[in-house]
C-alpha cells in the first residue's frame, strides 16, 4: 500500500472514531454554533467603530472559526493523545507496522476535516441568519486554514508530551488555551493598544484571528496575504514540532 493510501486509511479511520462519539463530535459543533447564536443575536445590527465600523457579526463570525478550529486542532489533539497514551493505546499502536508518521498525518487530517465542516457551517450561518457578505478572498481563506490548521495540531501534539496523564489533560489544555483566546479577541473585539492585544501578539490565537478577518475583509480593503500573521503561525507551527519530535512518548508516564 502506498504512503498515501495509508494516510487517507488512517484518516477513515479517524474520522470513524470522532463520529462513533456522538457526545464529543456534537460539542464540537455545539459551542461555535451556540456562541454564534447567542453573541450574534444580543448584538445583531451593532458595528465596531474602532475596526473601521464593520458589522459586529463580521467580525464575530472569522472569530469564532478561530475558536472552532483551535478546538478541533489543538485542544482535541493534545487531549486525545494523552488520553491514548495513558490507556496503553499508543504504546500498542508502536508494536504494529504502522508508520507513526502515518498515525500523526492520520490526526491532522481527520482535524482538518472536522475544520472544514466547523468553518464551512459557521460561515454558512453567518451568511444566512446574520447577513454578513461572504468571504470577499476564499483563496487567501483557505490558506490561512491551512497553515493556521497545520500549526494547532503541531502545537497540539507538543502540549501532549507536557501533559502527565489522562485525568490532567482537560485542566491543563484550557488552562492554556482559553486564557490566550480570551485575551486574543476571539469573544470580543480587542483593542488593539490594550496591553492584553499587546500580549495577544505574542501568541499564534490573536494572529490566527487576525488572518481570518483579513481572508474575510468586511471593509473590501484588504490588498493581499497578511503575511506578517502567517509568519507567526509558521513559527508557532515549527515550535510545535520540535517540542513533539522530542518529547513525545508512546508509553504512559511512570509515576
Amino acid at each position: 500500500m502506498s504512503d498515501a493510501a495509508l494516510v487517507l486509511r488512517q484518516v477513515r479511520f479517524e474520522q470513524r472514531t470522532f463520529w462513533r462519539n456522538p457526545a464529543s463530535a456534537f460539542f464540537a459543533f455545539a459551542f461555535p454554533v451556540m456562541f454564534l447564536l447567542i453573541f450574534g443575536s444580543l448584538n445583531r445590527g451593532a458595528r465596531i467603530e474602532s475596526m473601521g465600523n464593520i458589522p459586529y457579526n463580521a467580525y464575530y463570525v472569522p472569530a469564532l472559526i478561530t475558536f472552532g478550529v483551535i478546538g478541533a486542532c489543538m485542544t482535541n489533539i493534545s487531549m486525545s493523545v494523552t488520553i491514548r497514551r495513558d490507556s496503553g493505546v499508543l504504546k500498542r499502536l508502536r508494536g504494529t507496522p504502522l508508520p507513526p508518521w502515518v498515525f500523526m498525518a492520520g490526526l491532522i487530517g481527520s482535524s482538518a476535516v472536522v475544520s472544514a465542516i466547523l468553518s464551512g457551517l459557521l460561515t454558512a450561518a453567518g451568511m444566512l441568519i446574520y447577513g454578513i457578505a461572504a468571504p470577499r478572498h476564499p483563496a487567501m481563506l483557505l490558506l490561512v486554514l491551512v497553515v493556521g490548521g497545520m500549526s494547532f495540531c503541531a502545537l497540539g501534539l507538543a502540549l501532549s508530551s507536557l501533559i502527565p496523564n489522562a485525568e490532567a489533560a482537560p485542566a491543563v489544555t484550557n488552562a492554556v488555551v482559553l486564557p490566550l483566546l480570551f485575551i486574543s479577541g476571539t469573544f470580543y473585539p480587542l483593542d488593539p493598544s490594550s496591553v492584553l492585544s499587546r500580549i495577544a501578539d505574542w501568541f499564534p490565537m490573536r494572529h490566527f484571528a487576525l488572518a481570518l478577518l483579513a481572508a474575510f475583509d468586511p471593509q473590501g480593503n484588504q490588498p493581499g496575504l497578511p503575511a506578517a500573521h502567517l509568519w507567526v503561525l509558521l513559527v508557532w507551527g515549527l515550535v510545535g514540532v520540535t517540542i513533539a519530535v522530542r518529547r513525545f512518548q508512546w508509553e504512559p508516564w511512570r509515576s
